[in-house]
Formats: C-alpha cells, structure tokens, sequence
C-alpha cells in the first residue's frame, strides 16, 4: 500500500530532515525511517509503562524491593562522608 502525506516542516523538524538526507536517503526514505523509529520508542515507552504499573501492584515485587533498599541502607550506613 502506498499513501503520500504531506506535512509542514517547522526549523528543527527541516534541520533533522537535513542530517538524514545528508547520508545519502531521499526525503521519503528518511520520513518512512522516522516514523518507523518513532513508532517503535511509543510502542516501547508504553510496554515500559505498562510494566511499570504492574511491578507497583505486585506485592511481592514491592517487598523484594523494600528489603534491597533497606539492605543498601544499612551497607550506606558504614560509609565514610
């Protein structure tokens, strides 16, 4: 499937769009890379997120983590300032 968008660049978006054609891809090739990449962080940051929600609801998870804090707390304890 082949779709054209068209899109109003503002400076830093003209600015990125110049870096990546400097390497040698085309305009198209650069903007069809972009929002793959872009694409990818979203899916990645919400898989994260998600993640992130469950660790916190988890209780076991929460006092493995509370017992590591304490454990380091003590170990900082005997440290020189």
């Amino acid at each position: 499937m082949s779709k054209t968008v068209r899109a109003r660049l503002d400076d830093p978006s003209a600015r990125a769009l110049a870096v990546l054609t400097s390497s040698g891809l085309t305009e198209s090739e650069a903007v069809r890379r972009g929002l793959i990449v872009a694409a990818e962080r979203a899916r990645r940051r919400s898989e994260l997120a998600a993640e992130v929600l469950r660790l916190a609801s988890d209780p076991a998870d929460r006092a493995a983590t509370a017992a590591v804090m304490a454990d380091m707390e003590a170990l900082g304890a005997d440290l020189p300032e």
